[in-house]
């Protein structure tokens, strides 16, 4: 077998389309394999002679004597942050930095932590200086979501109780700055509680908020909360989250320093007082009182029952009223819209409406609208329940005259005195501590001095006048939280009783009950602006005892003003 022989053979595919077909004859004799588009023999076909191409081109190609641009070197890489280099610093605009830098905020430690806690919320994020670091015997510290618990209750404790949103918001940070957490945002209003806390820029943020179901006035309780968050903002004082859970427990579980009967009591006496306030005598006075007290008693019936505050309100007004017009009819000869005056003072929400109009002008718009539509309610409850029972009287022949209740002569030691013991009732209402009740009682009595000063001997309208004595409130009210570092509400509201538009509000209900829409409807803005000059006095006076207090240097001041409103 030779060698072609044992050769494989080739496939069609494998061959050729442009070879010579079988059977054609080479030169030297031997046949080969031939294709039908093969050339014949004996066709000569001269070779096209082509020079060969330097190299292969395109119609894309450049053409020559055309030089292509040559790549530009790219260039370095730099931050987002840097300068261009058009920019000159010698023609540069003024900016907002100041040459020196962004002064470093250093609050002074000797300041209460309400201060402190303020100035800091007030500050942009970016500017707020960071907590030093405490010595804990555990370095990993508490858990992230139980410290956000204890803040969430206690600022819930501090809401229920009647306190501002942005005291609220500072005790909450106070509390989260004390166990490390400084990149935290409290956010409060009228009935929702929420706190978030970012641990770096790229970590998830943890946030847990909390409802606020039920409110109660007790002014200890609210003292006990200020100093657990004094206690823990001490840098002294190392507090476990073990031992702050505990104190607090017991500060909820504690009872009311003054049982039922002791308020029942206060709320006559308050009444009492604020009829001899507006020219009552004795007999009015035991009048007043017996009607707040069974107005007291039927609110608290109502409570038992379920039903809700404004109905209370409704009930509570009617007896004070009742007693008036049933000494009208029965020709006894007391001042009944003293009376009925003295009644209407223990119903008025002075601390609801202080409080909304605190959250206003610091800027919790929402809260402040909340607080000021339950003043509302409230109040139109106590209209609804006096204007029913004075519509009555009036229909059965009872004679009310508008100007009775200013008719008796001015007694300034009388009068003094009456708005001491209103102060001090009302105190005890709120359920504050004993050891304040002393000082809210002078505080207002020298609230109805500088009234009476201004408007009976200086002829001041009564708007003014109200609003110069109730700023003094406020400002003694902080002047003396801030000694004993506790809150500013037991040492202002109780003292704004005396101040209070009993006599306006019961005008203007007598005179709709008259059918003098237009006179009602003068006494009752009366009473809307004496009001709002409680409110604004008070917010004022506090914000004027600020204007002493030392939060650190001039750069600091100027870092934690507030955002103007343009």
């Amino acid at each position: 077998m030779t060698y072609v022989e044992d050769r494989k053979p080739r496939s069609d595919a494998a061959r050729s389309g442009f070879v010579r077909p079988v059977g054609d004859v080479t030169a030297d004799g031997e046949s080969q394999i031939t294709s039908e588009f093969a050339i014949p023999v004996g066709l000569d076909v001269a070779p096209v002679v082509t020079e060969p191409e330097a190299h292969t081109t395109s119609e894309f190609a450049v053409p020559e004597g055309l030089a292509p641009p040559q790549p530009v070197a790219p260039e370095a890489e730099g931050s987002a942050f840097s300068p261009p280099r058009t920019y000159s610093a010698r023609h540069a605009p003024p900016t907002f930095t100041p040459p020196s830098g962004v002064p470093v905020v250093r609050l002074t430690k000797e300041l209460p932590w309400q201060d402190r806690m303020r100035t800091m919320l007030r500050m942009p994020v970016a500017d707020r200086p960071a907590p030093e670091p405490v010595h804990k015997e555990d370095e990993s510290g508490p858990a992230i979501p139980r410290v956000l618990d204890l803040t969430l209750r206690i600022g819930e404790l501090l809401l229920a109780g009647g306190e501002g949103a942005e005291d609220v918001e500072a005790a909450m940070f106070a509390v989260c700055r004390s166990y490390g957490l400084d990149r935290c945002e409290p956010n409060v209003t009228f009935t929702l509680l929420s706190i978030s806390y970012q641990p770096s820029l790229v970590d998830d943020p943890v946030t847990a908020s909390r409802t606020v179901r039920r409110r109660a006035t007790d002014y200890t309780r609210l003292a006990a909360v200020y100093r657990l968050v004094d206690d823990l903002s001490d840098p002294e004082t190392a507090f476990s989250l073990e031992e702050a859970y505990r104190r607090l427990a017991e500060i909820r579980r504690n009872r009311h320093p003054y049982p039922g009967w002791v308020l029942t009591g206060a709320a006559g006496l308050l009444a009492g007082a604020a009829s001899v306030l507006v020219g009552g005598d004795v007999i009015v006075f035991v009048a007043a009182a017996l009607g707040a007290m069974l107005g007291d008693r039927l609110a608290w019936l109502c409570a038992g029952r379920g039903l809700p505050e404004f109905y209370q309100f409704i009930t509570a007004a009617m007896p004070p009223a009742a007693i008036g017009i049933a000494l009208t009819l029965t020709d006894v000869d007391v001042n009944a819209s003293a009376v009925i005056t003295g009644g209407l003072f223990a119903l008025l929400p002075g601390r609801a409406l202080v409080a909304g109009v605190q959250d206003g002008l610091t800027g919790f718009y929402i809260t402040a609208a909340a607080r000021l539509l339950e003043v509302m309610y409230l109040y139109v409850g106590i209209v609804v329940g006096v204007l029913l029972v004075l519509y009555f009287g009036v229909q059965v022949g009872a004679e009310l005259s508008p100007d009775a209740a200013l008719a008796g002569t001015q007694r300034p030691y009388w009068q003094t005195g009456a708005a001491m013991l209103l102060a001090l009732t009302f105190a005890v209402l709120l359920q504050q501590e004993r050891s304040t009740v002393l000082l809210v009682t002078l505080n207002g009595g020298v609230a109805w001095v500088v009234y009476g000063a201004l408007h009976y001997t200086g002829e001041i309208s009564p708007v003014a006048s109200t609003a110069v004595a109730a700023g003094l409130v406020g400002l003694f009210g902080q002047l003396l939280s801030r000694y004993r570092f506790a809150s500013a509400l037991p040492y202002t509201t109780a003292a704004i009783g005396p101040l209070l538009p009993g006599s306006a509000t019961y005008f203007g209900l007598l005179a709709f009950a008259q059918n003098d829409v237009n006179e009602g409807v003068v006494n009752l803005t009366k009473a809307a602006a004496l009001a709002m000059a409680i409110a604004i006095g008070v917010n004022l006076g506090s914000e004027i005892s600020r204007l002493f207090l030392r939060i650190g240097s001039a750069e600091g001041r100027r870092a934690a003003k507030r955002t103007r409103g343009f």
